[in-house]
C-alpha cells in the first residue's frame, strides 16, 4: 500500500532527475564495459576462434602459455620500448611549445590551430599518409634524400629504423593535445606570481621551472597518465604502417592480440588472456602513477 506514495515520494526530490538522465549512461557502462569485462574471464578459458562456433575449456592454460611464447615477449618488449621513446621526446616537445605559445596572439593562435589539426584525422588515414611519404620507392621523402645522397632508405622495413619511425609518426600525430592541455594549464597561473619574480631579477628559465612547471603539475601529470596508458594500448598507427613488419621488430602487444584474435588461426581466448595481462600492467602503472602524483602535490 505504502509503495505508490514511496515512488511518488521519490520522484518529487530534486534529485530525482538527476538519477533518471543519468540511467541512460549508466546502462551502456555495464552492457558495453562491465560485462564484456566480466565476460572476458570466462573467453580466457576456452580454445575458440573468433566465429565462436566451437569452444573448448583449458582452464589456465592460456595465462601460463604466454610466459613462454615468445611473440608475446617480444611484443612486450617493443611495446615497452615505444612508450620509453616516444613519452619523454613528446612530453619534452609538449612543454617547450607550449611555454613558446602561451601568450593568445594572432600567430600562437595559428600555430596551436595547426599542431591541433592531426589529432583530429583518422589515425588510420594518417598512417597510410605516411607509408605512401615514406616508401621506399614512391615516398616524397625518400626520394628528396635520395637526391641529397643519402641513398634510398627503407624506413618502414629496416629493423633499425622502422621503431623509431612509428614512434616519429605517433608523437607527430598526438603532440597537439599535448600542447593544448599544457597552454590551457599555463594560462590558468596567475600574472602575480610572474610579475613578483621579475621583481626579484628571475629570468624566463627560473621562472618557468619555480613557477609554471609547479603549477601545472595536476596537468602534467594527467596528461603523462593518459599517453603512457595510451603508448601501452598503441595498434592503429603500427597497423597501418608497418603490420608488426620487419620481423615482428615493429609488433606491439595490441597488434600481438589483432593478429592472435583474427589471424586464420585464431584463438579467442588466448587474445584475450592477453588482454588481461595488458589490463592489470596498465592498472599498475596507473596505481604507482597515482601514488606519486598525490604525494608530490602534498
Amino acid at each position: 500500500m505504502n509503495s505508490p506514495g514511496a515512488v511518488g515520494s521519490f520522484l518529487r526530490k530534486p534529485y530525482s532527475a538527476a538519477y533518471f538522465f543519468i540511467f541512460p549512461s549508466f546502462l551502456l557502462l555495464i552492457v558495453f564495459h562491465v560485462l564484456p569485462f566480466l565476460s572476458s574471464f570466462i573467453i580466457a578459458m576456452l580454445n575458440m576462434q573468433v566465429s565462436f562456433r566451437t569452444a573448448r575449456f583449458v582452464g589456465l592454460e592460456h595465462y601460463v602459455r604466454v610466459f613462454s611464447d615468445r611473440f608475446f615477449i617480444n611484443a612486450v618488449r617493443v611495446t615497452l620500448r615505444f612508450t620509453a621513446t616516444e613519452i619523454p621526446i613528446q612530453t619534452a616537445i609538449g612543454l617547450l611549445l607550449a611555454a613558446l605559445l602561451t601568450k593568445n596572439s594572432p600567430f600562437n593562435k595559428l600555430m596551436r590551430s595547426i599542431f591541433f589539426l592531426p589529432i583530429i584525422v583518422s589515425a588510420t588515414a594518417m598512417g597510410i599518409m605516411w607509408n605512401l611519404i615514406l616508401h621506399s620507392n614512391i615516398g616524397l621523402i625518400t626520394h628528396w634524400l635520395n637526391m641529397l645522397g643519402f641513398g634510398r632508405l627503407n624506413f618502414l622495413n629496416t629493423p633499425e629504423l622502422a621503431l623509431n619511425t612509428v614512434v616519429f609518426v605517433t608523437i607527430w600525430r598526438t603532440f597537439g593535445i599535448s600542447i593544448l592541455i599544457l597552454v590551457a594549464a599555463m594560462q590558468a597561473v596567475p600574472d602575480d606570481y610572474y610579475d613578483a619574480a621579475e621583481i626579484d631579477g628571475a629570468g624566463k628559465v627560473r621562472q618557468f621551472w619555480s613557477i609554471t612547471f609547479p603549477s601545472i603539475l595536476p596537468a602534467f601529470w594527467f596528461l603523462l597518465m593518459t599517453r603512457i596508458i595510451g603508448s601501452l594500448q598503441v595498434f592503429d598507427i603500427v597497423f597501418t604502417l608497418t603490420r608488426g613488419r620487419p620481423n615482428w621488430t615493429t609488433e606491439t602487444l595490441v597488434a600481438y592480440v589483432y593478429r592472435r584474435a583474427m589471424d586464420q588461426s585464431s584463438n579467442m581466448g588466448y587474445a584475450t588472456a592477453m588482454c588481461q595481462f595488458l589490463f592489470a600492467f596498465i592498472l599498475i602503472i596507473t596505481m604507482i602513477q597515482y601514488t606519486v602524483m598525490t604525494k608530490t602535490e602534498k
